[in-house]
């Protein structure tokens, strides 16, 4: 697996979302609510809960929405019923794509998802179709700033990460699903600064196309992360720190 590939894509993503702040809390209020309702309001208690506050409070979403999403999640306050659930599909050029979809209207997440495909070159494909080139893993990032990277690295590997992948700004480490958070909390004590902590889907293997190609599905996935009832996607296209700044300053010329 390519670390670098992993950390430009949530890069990438970061820097589309920040723009679209609005948006951005709507969707980090999804995430809270259904982490509420499968495992409860209690945070201390609900890893996954912890997880999605700490993601938005690193967005600077206002403590009184996530106090209000974790209400609707434990059924303390009246609200939609949202469904979660993965597209599967494939871009421009046979770039698998997994769609994270949290919605109060599947039949209307599947249409809007399905024209998004159409429109860029791709096709929504069935269920099963690209999810076996895909596994979960724990994904923590850790910013190198004056640190000995090679020693974060041993750090992370004595606590029980699978894999590490040491870049210029950033020590990535991937751990099984079941040692996710005790790795980060091992982390975390021993005085690292997580930048990122998430289960996210890791591509068993990576495709690699020229610029156009690469920014025809970027451009995929950027319109796929607008829709609303779009959290995430996950895609095997080999990504770069280089590419993905090249793609961005071409959006901002």
């Amino acid at each position: 697996m390519s670390g670098h590939s992993k950390w430009a894509n949530i890069k990438y993503r970061k820097a589309t979302q920040d723009a679209k702040r609005g948006q951005l809390f709507t969707k980090l209020g999804r995430e809270i609510e259904i982490a509420a309702r499968e495992g409860g309001p209690d945070p201390e208690t609900n890893f996954k809960l912890r997880l999605a506050i700490e993601r938005a409070k690193k967005a600077n979403m206002p403590k009184e929405n996530i106090e209000r999403a974790i209400r609707r999640g434990a059924g303390l306050e009246k609200g939609y019923t949202l469904e979660e659930f993965f597209l599967e599909g494939y871009g421009p050029q046979g770039v698998a794509m997994m769609v994270h979809v949290l919605t109060d209207n599947r039949n209307r997440a599947v249409a809007e998802v399905r024209r998004v495909f159409t429109r860029h070159g791709g096709n929504l494909g069935e269920s099963g179709c690209v999810s076996w080139l895909f596994e979960p893993k724990g994904y923590i990032t850790i910013s190198t700033n004056d640190a000995d990277p090679e020693e974060i690295a041993m750090m992370a590997i004595d606590a029980g990460a699978e894999d590490v992948q040491i870049g210029d700004e950033q020590v990535e480490i991937y751990t099984r699903v079941e040692d996710f958070q005790w790795v980060k909390e091992a982390l975390e004590k021993q005085g690292l600064k997580v930048e990122t902590a998430q289960i996210s889907l890791i591509p068993k293997s990576k495709v690699t196309l020229d610029e156009k190609g690469t920014f025809q599905n970027m451009h995929l996935i950027e319109a796929l992360e607008e829709l609303d009832d779009v959290t995430q996607v996950y895609t095997n296209l080999e990504l770069t720190v280089e590419m993905v700044d090249k793609f961005v300053a071409g959006q901002a010329a």
